[in-house]
């Protein structure tokens, strides 16, 4: 069973709160964005010269794909104010005891019938080779109701507790995941867990804990936001495709609803796999994010 807290208007991670997340690895928070906020968050998608014109597909095991957005910086657009509001920065810096930074964001999108699946694996398992310490944190934000059927998020709680598995590519899969060997091991002890969500439900993953989803054989649509936020103490010591410190500029929660910023992305850095060699290389295959 998956314990969680609703917003109810006030929220701050309480030192219970911080206890729950330190013993399981993750926080999920309900109707954290509300229905008026996901409605702005969408408008991103909607405007003809919206955020879509930086998507780029990647090809997945048994004819699937996935659709893909992924950025350094938060901007000034809808989702970058989500990104930098208090309610989701405060939450990550109580969680990680400190000011953190935004390393970077994410739209996956997994349409009816064709999204593939994200084999198991932590975030740390790719982010590691770039920073010293797990002091990492993603925020996963549900934009469609999530369930079993169309692929929500399945945890293993407590998982984050083993450390850092090896990560390695897998025989029938892109994608390169944690040890299978030392997955399954975990499983008897670290229970699995559905964390289905629905629309504005946000959920706080410390960056070791083992997840993964199936393929969307549904006929419902499963998109996400994803932010990914690193502990400022902990900038990345190598530069790579993910973005080093910069100080986050924090804005009030109702800067979210105020905000009429739908196709002006600039400053965001948006990630060209195509142009980047650096970028082919660590996605897609290497990094995948449920």
């Amino acid at each position: 069973m998956i314990e969680d807290v609703r917003f109810d208007g006030e929220f701050e991670v309480t030192d219970a709160l911080k206890n729950q997340y330190d013993r399981d690895g993750f926080l999920i928070v309900r109707n954290l964005l509300d229905k008026e906020e996901i409605a702005q968050l969408w408008k991103i998608f909607e405007e003809p010269d919206g955020i879509m014109k930086h998507s780029y597909e990647t090809s997945e095991p048994d004819d699937k794909k996935i659709l893909r957005v992924m950025y350094r910086h938060p901007g000034n657009d809808v989702s970058g104010i989500i990104s930098r509001s208090e309610k989701i920065v405060n939450a990550c810096e109580k969680l990680l005891d400190g000011e953190v930074y935004h390393y970077h964001g994410k739209f996956i999108m997994k349409n009816p019938r064709e999204g593939g699946q994200h084999v198991w694996h932590q975030d740390y398992g790719y982010w590691y080779k770039h920073n010293l310490f797990p002091d990492m944190i993603t925020v996963w934000m549900a934009m469609d109701k999530t369930t079993r059927q169309n692929s929500c998020l399945q945890l293993l709680k407590g998982s984050h507790k083993c450390g850092r598995i090896n990560h390695v590519p897998g025989d029938a899969t892109l994608q390169t995941g944690a040890d299978l060997e030392r997955v399954e091991a975990l499983k008897p002890k670290c229970p699995h867990l559905y964390a289905e969500m629905e629309p504005g439900d946000v959920l706080f993953q410390h960056c070791n804990l083992l997840h993964t989803s199936e393929p969307n054989n549904s006929d419902m649509r499963r998109w996400a936001f994803v932010a990914c936020y690193n502990k400022a103490s902990n900038d990345s010591f190598l530069p790579h495709h993910h973005a080093n410190y910069v100080p986050i500029e924090k804005v009030t929660n109702s800067a979210i609803k105020d905000c009429r910023n739908y196709t002006d992305f600039s400053g965001k850095d948006f990630t060209d796999p195509i142009k980047k060699e650096e970028d082919r290389m660590h996605f897609p295959p290497t990094e995948v994010k449920g």
